[in-house]
């Protein structure tokens, strides 16, 4: 049986997702050479292999549809003769949350195509993010760089909500009831990305060349430093220690390794993850205080993404997507 044309969400995603690769790509050229563990660098140096073959598939797929493809990210990105802008750790820190986007992109592509050849570029792509995102878990898990999440007590028997009061957080003259697990967990995560989102805006503000994307960077940093003392108040008011180890640290390097466009684009990329897992939490926390204050953690990332996504098109660094007419 024949294929049949790409659909406009296979299009779509197939753009993207190229795009994406090649970002990773250049990121991970800078990342390997400076690695000084064995371990880290295989991790490096396996997921650049696999990348590189799925960015050749997809663009031989555009290639016989009679396409061009996107330009995406090539060497005049990286430069990886300067010094090394992250630490080694963070590096691997950066790695797995660029892989935890990654999987999100693909749960989302995979349920908008339909050709057998696109679906199966996205499984793979899922079982190869999958297993770099789990060897960069359990690295920094072992090198004591990422702190797992505070522990609760195992439940001991199955109950349902029976009492608005559940839902409450605003009444002053009731005691609030305390979070619960998955409001917990939500809130975690938004420390953890967070804490390397600061770490990231900092190296990038160090290096950048446009003055505005130095000013950028830094108003991301105050941003991520924000969220960071809310979302512990948040837990401490509630008894519990907002668990985060040293995750790393940038270098003092002054040389960008990176042209501002990349940095611009992973900033882009990171605040569409942090835009996704706050409006995941606004949808499943149930104590309404907890969802106003990550409802209005959400639009300070609007408005930060919004702003970035402006610079980007006044520089002509953000590629169109294919146009329906």
């Amino acid at each position: 049986m024949p294929k049949s044309t790409l659909s406009s969400t296979e299009i779509a995603t197939l753009w993207e997702t190229c795009k994406e690769k090649t970002f990773i790509l250049r990121f991970l050229e800078h990342l390997i050479p400076n690695a000084n563990d064995k371990h880290a660098e295989k991790i490096m140096n396996d997921l650049h292999k696999n990348l590189e073959i799925y960015v050749e598939k997809i663009k031989t797929i555009f290639k016989n549809e009679g396409s061009v493809c996107p330009q995406g990210f090539s060497s005049s990105d990286v430069n990886i003769k300067v010094p090394k802008l992250f630490d080694n750790g963070f590096d691997v820190m950066l790695l797995r949350a660029v892989k935890e986007m990654s999987m999100g992109l693909y749960t989302l592509n995979i349920g908008m195509s339909y050709r057998t050849d696109v679906i199966n570029i996205y499984k793979d792509l899922t079982a190869i993010t999958q297993a770099c995102y789990h060897d960069c878990t359990q690295y920094l898990l072992e090198k004591g760089i990422l702190a797992r999440p505070p522990y609760i007590p195992m439940p001991n028997s199955n109950e349902y909500i029976n009492d608005l009061h559940y839902l409450s957080g605003f009444n002053f003259f009731e005691k609030t009831r305390q979070m619960d697990s998955y409001e917990l967990a939500t809130i975690h995560h938004n420390l953890e990305n967070n804490n390397i989102g600061m770490t990231l805006m900092y190296a990038f503000s160090q290096v950048a060349k446009e003055q505005e994307v130095k000013d950028y960077f830094h108003k991301g940093m105050e941003l991520s430093s924000k969220i960071l003392k809310e979302s512990s108040k948040m837990l401490l008011d509630d008894n519990i220690s907002p668990i985060i180890t040293s995750i790393g640290n940038a270098t003092n390097s002054k040389e960008s390794p990176f042209s501002d466009k990349l940095m611009m684009y992973f900033n882009y990329m990171l605040t569409n993850l942090m835009l996704g897992a706050n409006a995941f939490a606004f949808g499943f926390t149930l104590r309404n205080d907890l969802k106003i204050k990550s409802a209005l953690t959400a639009k300070d990332v609007a408005d930060y993404a919004n702003e970035g996504t402006k610079i980007m098109i006044k520089h002509g660094w953000l590629e169109k997507p294919p146009q329906i007419s």
